[in-house]
């Protein structure tokens, strides 16, 4: 491995960067931003980045550094606020965080915590909820609908329509019993498609000859998109047979490989590679990288979460959107942000020429649903597959007779664990993020002692 492909630690300075760190508001009492932390990043990733962002290395290296002070920061607000916080998002250059509050008195709070709080209407749980009545109502979606998600920048619920379907976009949301009010409708040129004939991080073949691409490594195979094949379909380079798939409603699958082939903690960034030490779920605003053969390796920012997307083949819910673009032959490849595995691609618009809309499948959710293992950076991977029945080592035991939090189990929304004499819930699908810890942000809710 030469020095270049290695990965670095960077202490940011703060001192030399403190003019791009404070935060200013219209609003008195406006505080500076949280020190940026030191970051460790794939130095390919960084170069990436800047070039896509349009910016310097040491400014895409200082970027990383602010995003994760202010991960630090809305983890502790999204804890403080309850059911008050309305979401929270980064601005282009991630040198300021907008807080969402449902009550002004708040504000205080948000800028005492280094970021610029806005009062809206909707909470965050609010605009999720209201954004699963679509989901449930998506068999019905008329074809020029491409997709819904909750904004929380706009703190509105946005739904896509295109071809001047906006007043059959109207009728449709409002069958689903959501209040038109919450909703913005939005003219689009999407036309999402699977990315068939793809290859993620690295590629391989389904049936007799079909492409898509690795997503991330898992102990007895990898994950990566449903639409790729269905269950029992076979696999070659590396060999294996979908062990489980579901397309659309979700568009995920995992592939159990045989004997011989050895999981691997790495995405390819063509060339080189980055390491995976976790799945850590980013923010809306947060920068992230995706890998696939046909494109090779491109980064964005994420720009919403819960995201639903509607293919002719029907409607997928639960997706990251982004600006990454990606082409056909990119499928079910890897999203990373910094060395945290994030998703597999789905789907999308554009290309990598124009730019475009990239959707991905949460990979926590993937984790969670069949019981798997990522591989990640410090452990020896296993050469053999686990056998069918073969499940995730239990969490330790907690207090106040909830399970402990374990560091290898995939957790949904809504679980509840103890850790550290505390009770948590699960706001989002994670493994290995750690409650009550620094990025633990969007993660855990703190319910208190228990």
């Amino acid at each position: 491995m030469t020095p270049k492909s290695k990965l670095f630690s960077v202490l940011i300075a703060v001192a030399a960067l403190s003019s791009a760190m404070v935060i200013t508001s219209a609003n008195a009492g406006s505080t500076p931003a949280p020190a940026p932390l030191p970051v460790a990043a794939d130095r390919g990733m960084v170069y990436e980045l800047a070039r896509t962002l349009r910016i310097s290395p040491d400014q895409a290296l200082a970027r990383l550094g602010r995003e994760a002070a202010f991960a630090r920061a809305e983890q502790n607000l999204r804890r403080a606020l309850g059911s008050g916080f309305g979401g929270a998002y980064l601005d282009s250059d991630a040198s300021t965080l907008t807080v969402a509050v449902t009550t002004a008195a708040d504000g205080a709070r948000v800028r005492a915590a280094g970021a610029v709080p806005v009062t809206v209407a909707h909470s965050e749980a609010l605009l999720v909820h209201e954004t699963g009545r679509l989901d449930r109502r998506a068999a019905t979606a008329p074809k020029q609908v491409p997709g819904w998600y909750p904004d929380v920048r706009t703190n509105r619920v946005v739904v896509l329509y295109r071809d001047g379907a906006l007043s059959a976009a109207r009728t449709w949301a409002a069958s689903s019993g959501l209040d038109t009010a919450m909703v913005r409708f939005e003219a689009s040129a999407e036309q999402p498609r699977p990315l068939i004939d793809i290859v993620g991080g690295n590629a391989y073949y389904i049936g007799s000859g079909t492409r898509c691409s690795v997503g991330f490594a898992v102990t007895g195979g990898f994950v990566t998109a449903g639409h790729c094949g269905s269950t029992g379909a076979s696999t070659t380079q590396p060999s294996g047979t979908f062990a489980g798939s579901s397309f659309p409603g979700n568009d995920y699958a995992w592939v159990r490989t045989a004997a011989g082939n050895t999981p691997r903690a790495q995405v390819n960034r063509y060339p080189g590679t980055v390491s995976v030490a976790g799945s850590q779920a980013a923010g809306v605003g947060a920068s992230v990288c995706r890998s696939g053969s046909t494109t090779g390796w491109h980064c964005g920012t994420i720009n919403a979460l819960n995201s639903s997307v509607t293919y002719p083949q029907g409607t997928v819910t639960g997706l990251i959107r982004t600006n990454v673009c990606a082409e056909p032959g990119d499928s079910g490849g890897s999203l990373i942000a910094g060395d945290q595995a994030q998703g597999v691609t789905s789907g999308g618009s554009g290309n990598c020429s124009s730019g475009g809309t990239t959707y991905f499948q949460p990979v926590n959710e993937i984790l969670q649903t069949y019981g798997l293992t990522l591989t990640v950076t410090g452990g020896t991977p296993p050469t053999n597959p686990p056998s069918p029945t073969a499940g995730p080592t239990g969490p330790p035991p907690g207090c106040g007779g909830l399970p402990g939090w374990s560091a290898t189990t995939a957790y949904a929304p809504g679980a509840t664990v103890a850790h550290n004499g505390r009770r948590y819930e699960s706001t989002w699908w994670s493994t290995g993020a750690e409650p009550g810890a620094p990025g633990s942000w969007a993660v855990w809710s703190d319910q208190g002692a228990c």
